[in-house]
């Protein structure tokens, strides 16, 4: 087991190549790998359908900027909630257990968007996703430290970024399916000739039809995305997975918890996770409004986040081999770097240069994620269970981050050029949120002590 070492490390970022690694996954582990890699997309799928809610309960509902901003509240509030008692979970029973209860709740959660369609409550719709992200907190506390175990612990991050490329795959079809049968389906969204909102004009009774037509149509993948986790639950039931080694039922949290405390690494990457988190959401989630605020509906918005997800997942694949050659820190360090350039241009850039900005952004998020996991919890053994919790709990700046920004573009209004700051739109603007996250990824990376074999 790694030991921290205590001194910072002040290596130059020469990117020296680094001696040739194990195998990253045992052959007799790869089938358990492989079926836990795929909740990797399953997690994928349902952030992805649900980044454009945002929009399209803004507009279903007549709600403004703040108020839409409460679905990633929601959403990413139910991961915070739900990790640390996951953590307790899991190291009482087992992953395999965590994984079948984690997939219960993802199935309940979705399935309660049919009560909330009924009932057109924004609340209930709130409510249900809080839930959904019950288990999808269940799945990430299990899966993230189940992949970093499975295989020599010098090959883990690796491991991880391995895994994590398929959570963009997921996005994909998520962002596939919110375009094709969500925000087409929309009557909300339809324009008139001049391409302005009908529904914005329309009398209440008129608009009570639609909101109940488009309800409905937002709750329908929900409910199918639930009827497809129940098949997945069924599938694991059924398959032997392997175990960590620990004594099931034997807890001693205040023990780990001081060992966690001491360690730098993984105190500091918490933090990171959370800004970084935070960042990715608010990139994700406010493309649509940028891309409004330059003339271009919902609908045609989402191809600029399918863009963003496709060099996100090219980004995976590139970073998952480069960590064969330059040590993970350091290329966190340089796509930090990146990330913020990136954002520079979308907030003082205007018109597609800025979109285009925007969408270059998710390039340089595509390793952060695991790689901040990863080195976290570097070293940790059996403690990276409870260690593994903090880092979903940090999740919860995707709750946090979004509703400071939706805050941000209400400042002049429901629009999103109301009023100039820094001689550019509050649209613009509110991406210094994003920048601030980065500098505090880039500050972790630079931190980082290195691990002993």
């Amino acid at each position: 087991m790694s030991t921290v070492a205590t001194h910072i490390s002040t290596e130059p970022f020469d990117f020296k190549p680094m001696t040739k690694k194990p195998a990253l996954v045992p052959k007799e582990l790869l089938i358990p790998f492989i079926l836990i890699t795929s909740l990797f997309a399953l997690w994928g799928f349902a952030n992805d359908i649900t980044n454009p809610m945002v929009a399209a309960f803004k507009r279903v509902l007549e709600l403004n900027n703040t108020q839409a901003s409460w679905v990633q509240l929601a959403f990413y509030g139910g991961y915070f909630t739900m990790a640390l008692p996951a953590a307790f979970f899991i190291k009482k029973y087992s992953y395999k257990t965590g994984v079948l209860l984690g997939l219960g709740l993802y199935a309940f959660g979705a399935c309660l968007f049919y009560p909330a369609a009924a009932w057109e409550s924004y609340g209930f719709f709130l409510a249900s996703l809080y839930i959904l992200t019950f288990g999808l907190a269940f799945l990430e506390t299990t899966a993230n430290p189940y992949i970093l175990s499975m295989g020599p612990e010098a090959t883990a991050t690796q491991r991880l970024n391995l895994a994590q490329a398929f959570n963009p795959m997921g996005a994909l079809a998520g962002l596939f399916v919110a375009k094709t049968f969500i925000l087409n389906a929309l009557q909300s969204n339809t324009v008139d000739a001049s391409g302005n909102i009908i529904f914005d004009g329309l009398d209440e009774v008129a608009k009570a039809a639609i909101r109940t037509n488009d309800l409905m149509v937002i709750r329908n993948p929900y409910v199918i995305l639930g009827l497809v986790v129940i098949v997945i639950f069924a599938v694991i039931a059924m398959v032997k997975m392997p175990e960590s080694k620990d004594s099931p039922g034997k807890i001693d949290f205040g023990a780990t918890m001081k060992r966690l405390l001491k360690n730098r690494n993984f105190v500091e990457g918490t933090f990171a996770q959370m800004f970084y988190v935070g960042a990715q959401i608010m990139v994700w989630t406010y493309i649509y409004q940028y891309a409004e605020s330059i003339g271009i509906s919902t609908y045609n918005a989402v191809n600029y986040a399918y863009a963003s997800l496709g060099i996100f997942l090219l980004g995976r694949w590139i970073c998952t081999f480069l960590m064969r050659i330059v040590e993970p820190r350091k290329l966190l360090a340089l796509f930090s770097v990146l990330a913020m350039i990136f954002t520079l241009g979308a907030i003082f850039l205007t018109g597609l240069t800025g979109l285009y900005s925007l969408v270059a952004i998710s390039f340089a998020m595509s390793l952060m994620f695991p790689t901040i996991y990863g080195v976290a919890l570097e070293g940790l053994g059996e403690d990276s269970k409870f260690a593994a919790a903090y880092l979903v709990m940090a999740i919860v700046g995707g709750a946090i981050m979004p509703t400071l920004q939706g805050m941000i573009l209400d400042w002049g209004g429901k629009g999103y050029t109301d009023i100039l700051i820094l001689g550019v739109p509050e649209v613009n603007f509110s991406f210094v949120l994003p920048l601030f996250c980065f500098l505090m990824v880039l500050l972790f990376a630079v931190r980082v002590k290195e691990l002993k074999n």
